[in-house]
């Protein structure tokens, strides 16, 4: 399959197009990136260097691709962090030129707003222009906890509520809904392996078909860019298997995988090279439930 990929990218470490193209292309895919930044690094480091690229350059990129006559093979759009209105016209206007020269095109929109510990991180303009323009339009989007209930005006916590909070994502637009970090105050222990225990955490994935939810131990560690490597792979094996169990069950286990191998390096930057047998052969060590 063909993605074009309008994402951040950063030389140092693994975020928004540094972090999705390589997993896709690792499991046979073709990534067209479109770059919405060019950092240093990503700007949990509280520095950087380098340029946000104006719309107008970005829209230019599009258009020069669309100028090859390839738009029509493309068969997935993918965006993550919006940085602002003149970008989010820009996204929705390639998806739309995507889908109108092939009609079986889908637009994954990871809606990056924010996680339940640091709260909303961006703009405050940013939230409703996802809601009311990107999230319309999108046939998948990818929000964790924290986004699905910003998005939905709710509190999701228990699997019901979650739930039901993925319902009004749905009747916003997409038809898919993976909800990347699920935290449920009744989480199970499970063994640490070294005497003790450690927490789970899970991922939820609902489409027409009905709903799936798979649970691993929740990791110590906080890694940049990880949604990014989620949202990329689950939307590449959805579109490959039409299942959304089996793209839930491959998805959790490559990016477990891939945050055990980065725990392992002791480094703070995913390690997704170093990792990339756990894309292009997942373990599947973790099977998805039924629940709905």
């Amino acid at each position: 399959m063909r993605f074009l990929s309008i994402q951040s990218h950063v030389a140092y470490g693994h975020v928004g197009n540094s972090a999705a193209v390589f997993p896709l292309q690792r499991i046979g895919h073709e990534v067209w990136p479109v770059l919405t930044v060019n950092f240093s690094n990503h700007t949990g480091y509280g520095a950087w260097g380098g340029p946000a690229i104006a719309a107008d350059d970005v829209r230019a990129v599009v258009a020069g691709i669309e100028d090859r006559g390839v738009l029509g093979t493309v068969d997935g759009v993918l965006s993550g962090y919006l940085g602002g209105e003149e970008i989010v016209d820009v996204v929705t206007d390639a998806v739309a030129r995507v889908k109108a020269a092939n009609p079986g095109a889908t637009f994954t929109c990871d809606p990056v707003m924010g996680n339940a510990n640091s709260g909303c991180f961006v703009a405050p303009t940013i939230p409703p222009l996802i809601r009311e323009r990107v999230v319309p339009v999108a046939d998948i989007i990818t929000p964790n906890q924290f986004e699905l209930g910003f998005m939905t005006e709710t509190e999701p916590d228990t699997l019901e509520t979650t739930l039901d909070s993925v319902d009004r994502a749905r009747d916003l637009g997409p038809r898919t809904v993976l909800v990347t970090s699920v935290l449920r105050p009744d989480r199970e222990l499970l063994p640490d392996g070294s005497g003790g225990t450690t927490g789970t955490i899970e991922m939820l994935a609902v489409d027409d078909a009905g709903a799936w939810i798979v649970q691993t131990p929740h990791l110590p560690i906080k890694a940049n860019g990880s949604g990014d490597v989620t949202s990329a792979l689950f939307t590449a094996h959805y579109r490959e298997t039409g299942s959304a169990a089996t793209a839930l069950e491959r998805t959790a286990s490559s990016v477990f995988d891939l945050l055990q191998v980065t725990i392992d390096s002791g480094e703070r930057e995913l390690r997704i090279v170093q990792a990339q047998d756990a894309f292009a052969n997942p373990r599947m060590q973790f099977a998805a439930r039924q629940v709905r």
